[in-house]
C-alpha cells in the first residue's frame, strides 16, 4: 500500500473506516468515497443511488460501501439502488484500476460442510440477492470478490449490539437448534482488503480460522446462557415483526435478515485465500478480551 492512492468506498461505515484507517497504517493516501467523511484522508461525496463516484488520481479501489441488513420499511428498492445499481456506477468510473469488491457470505444458498467460493449463490434475503447481483457485475469486470461472513469487532453497529439487546431475565433466547457458523473480525477482513487487489480475479471466502458454534458466541457475548426458541415459531415472530414495521415505519425487533444469520449454519472454507498468503489473525476470543461484556 505504501505509496499508493486507495480509494475506499463506504469509509464512513463500519467495516469500512476499519479499511481506511489500516490503508493509512500501511502507508497509503487514502481518498474516502462516500455520503459522510470517513475517518482518514482525502474525502469525496459520492451517493451511489445517483452519480459515479469520483475516483481522479486513485491507483486502486477498495468498496465497501453497501445496503446492510434489512430493507427500511418501504424501501425496498434502496438496496437495488446501492448494491446492485451503484455498483454498475462504480465499475464505469473504475476503468482498469484493481478493484477490491466486498460482498457477504450472504450471497450463498444454504448448504451443508464447509462452502467454498463454486457454491451456488442466490441470496436468501434482498440482501443477500441484491448483494449476489451487484458480484455478477464485479466479476464479469475481473474483481476481486471478497466474501466474510458476519463481521464483528469494536464499532460493529449490527451484530453484537442486536443480541446484547435481546438479553431478558438473565439469559438470551436463540431460535434453536445451536448451529456451528463462521464469523469475520473486521481487522481479518481489512488484511484481506489491502492485500487482495494483487490476487487473481475471483471470489475469496474471509472468515476467522476456525468456525465457532453459535450458542458458545452468543453466550460469550452476553454474559450469560443461552435458551432456545422453536425455529418455527421464530419464523412466524420474524414474518409478524416484519408485517408489524411496515405500519409503524419502523425496523423489526426480529428481521428474516437477522434470523438467516442466525440460524443457516454456513461454515466458510478458506483454503483459496490463504493460499494468496492471507492469514486470520484475530478471533472472537481476541475480541472479547478488548471488549468485556457488561454485567446483565
Amino acid at each position: 500500500m505504501r505509496g499508493l492512492r486507495v480509494a475506499v468506498t463506504g469509509a464512513s461505515g463500519f467495516c469500512g473506516s476499519v479499511v481506511a484507517r489500516a490503508a493509512a497504517r500501511a502507508g497509503a493516501d487514502v481518498i474516502t468515497l462516500g455520503r459522510r467523511p470517513g475517518p482518514v484522508g482525502e474525502h469525496r461525496y459520492w451517493d451511489a443511488t445517483t452519480a459515479a463516484p469520483d475516483l481522479t488520481g486513485a491507483d486502486v479501489v477498495l468498496h465497501l460501501a453497501a445496503a446492510v441488513g434489512d430493507p427500511p420499511p418501504g424501501r425496498a428498492t434502496t438496496f437495488h439502488a446501492v448494491n446492485v445499481d451503484g455498483t454498475a456506477r462504480l465499475l464505469a468510473a473504475t476503468g482498469r484500476r484493481p478493484l477490491v469488491w466486498v460482498s457477504s457470505a450472504s450471497v450463498y444458498t444454504a448448504g451443508a460442510g464447509p462452502i467454498r467460493e463454486d457454491h451456488p449463490v442466490g441470496g436468501l434475503t434482498a440482501y443477500g440477492k441484491t448483494k449476489a447481483a451487484g458480484e455478477r457485475l464485479a466479476r464479469d469486470a475481473g474483481a476481486v470478490i471478497l466474501r466474510p461472513r458476519a463481521v464483528y469487532g469494536a464499532g460493529d453497529p449490527h451484530l453484537l449490539p442486536r443480541l446484547r439487546r435481546a438479553v431478558r431475565g438473565g439469559r438470551v433466547l436463540m431460535p434453536g437448534p445451536d448451529i456451528p457458523l463462521s464469523l469475520t473480525a473486521v481487522e481479518n477482513l481489512a488484511d484481506a482488503c489491502l492485500a487482495a487487489s494483487g490476487w487473481p480475479p475471483g471470489a475469496y471466502n474471509i472468515a476467522d480460522a476456525e468456525p465457532y458454534r453459535r450458542d458458545t458466541v452468543v453466550a460469550a457475548a452476553c454474559g450469560v446462557p443461552v435458551r432456545h426458541v422453536p425455529l418455527p415459531l421464530a419464523r412466524v415472530a420474524a414474518a409478524v415483526a416484519t408485517e408489524i414495521s411496515r405500519l409503524t415505519r419502523r425496523p423489526p425487533a426480529l428481521s428474516r435478515y437477522g434470523l438467516e444469520q442466525l440460524t443457516v449454519p454456513v461454515v466458510l472454507d478458506i483454503t483459496r485465500a490463504r493460499g494468496q498468503g492471507w492469514m486470520p489473525r484475530r478471533t472472537f476470543a481476541d475480541y472479547l478480551a478488548d471488549n468485556p461484556p457488561s454485567a446483565p
